[in-house]
């Protein structure tokens, strides 16, 4: 990836997670990135060519984080770890955060593959725990999840993760 691309992904990154997606024109974006509009058009044919990029390089970092929940033998350990996720994520990444929430209310853009991978391991884990309704306890795992980083976003420094983190392991560990 070119030093423009990247720049014209990060800048689309940033107006998509601030505006939402569909206030964001790629004159927006050129203009914020430093290049010509015809130059995101040449790399990525449009905007819905930007947020795919945005999307798939999105899903390698959920993938990564996959791979370490799988290293971890114990399933009890393994279902804690995924649920605090939202408490040790990169603060780099809290735009990406942004525009999948962001996404999740526009249904023509929303794609339910970001969950799957997380899914499965709380699936597998929650199998090896002998949970009677597997599919039950992930919703719950997920509307938990998704509680957390819905509050860590909004709320940002006013909001004491630490606190609630340290509830959240009394209640579940």
């Amino acid at each position: 990836m070119t030093d423009k691309q990247k720049a014209i992904l990060d800048s689309a990154l940033k107006l998509f997670a601030q505006k939402g997606f569909n206030a964001v024109p790629t004159s927006a974006i050129a203009k914020d990135a430093g290049v010509s509009e015809g130059l995101i058009f040449r790399h990525f044919e449009n905007k819905a060519g930007l947020l795919n990029a945005i999307m798939r390089i999105g899903l390698e970092k959920i993938q990564e984080e996959v791979q370490q929940l799988n290293e971890i033998e114990d399933p009890r350990e393994r279902v804690m770890t995924a649920i605090e996720f939202p408490f040790h994520m990169n603060v780099e990444d809290y735009p990406f955060w942004r525009l999948l929430y962001s996404l999740k209310w526009q249904q023509e853009s929303y794609d339910v593959v970001m969950a799957q991978p997380i899914r499965g391991v709380l699936q597998h884990a929650l199998a090896e725990l002998k949970y009677l309704d597997i599919e039950a306890e992930v919703d719950l795992i997920e509307s938990y999840m998704d509680g957390f980083l819905t509050a860590i976003l909004l709320k940002g420094e006013g909001f004491n993760k630490e606190e609630l983190l340290a509830a959240l392991r009394r209640k579940y560990k």
